[in-house]
């Protein structure tokens, strides 16, 4: 591997690493709500009936999306990052994470950025990234690329 590959690559690292880190410790809960609903619709004193019902989140997961939302990890142009890389269904985001090393940051970011952002007007949105492990699976393979290129060479 060339010098400048390297190096490019301990920048990336340096970049993103204070923000990743900053969501790892989300990383318990999210593996332990991977697959469950955490939001219930609120239907107290007879809303139903009058007016339109609305989501309750769990309260971890608000604080991973604002914390998200403090960091350069929130790309608002992710859409581009869908088309360039032909990215349609929830099957072909979990496969570019899958793919992603730490030259395709902007992958992650992109798709993490969909759900976060998405979820301000579609709020079904933070749920199904809980859901179908996308929250659980961009900050895993974040913290996976850092790792690997945050040690020394040998």
């Amino acid at each position: 591997m060339q010098k400048e590959d390297v190096e490019y690559r301990r920048l990336v690292v340096q970049e993103y690493k204070p923000d990743v880190e900053r969501l790892i410790r989300y990383l318990p809960w999210l593996e332990q709500k991977s697959g469950s609903n955490v939001s219930e619709t609120f239907s107290g004193s007879g809303i139903a009936e009058h007016s339109i019902t609305f989501p309750v989140y769990d309260s971890t997961l608000l604080n991973f999306v604002k914390e998200v939302q403090r960091t350069k990890l929130l790309d608002r142009n992710y859409r581009y990052i869908y088309s360039r890389y032909r990215i349609h269904s929830p099957k072909d985001e979990l496969q570019m994470i899958a793919r992603s090393d730490i030259t395709r940051m902007d992958i992650l970011k992109g798709i993490l950025s969909k759900y976060v952002t998405g979820g301000m007007t579609k709020g079904r949105m933070w749920s199904e990234a809980v859901e179908n492990g996308v929250f659980l699976k961009v900050v895993q393979k974040m913290k996976e690329n850092l790792e690997f290129w945050d040690r020394p060479m040998t």
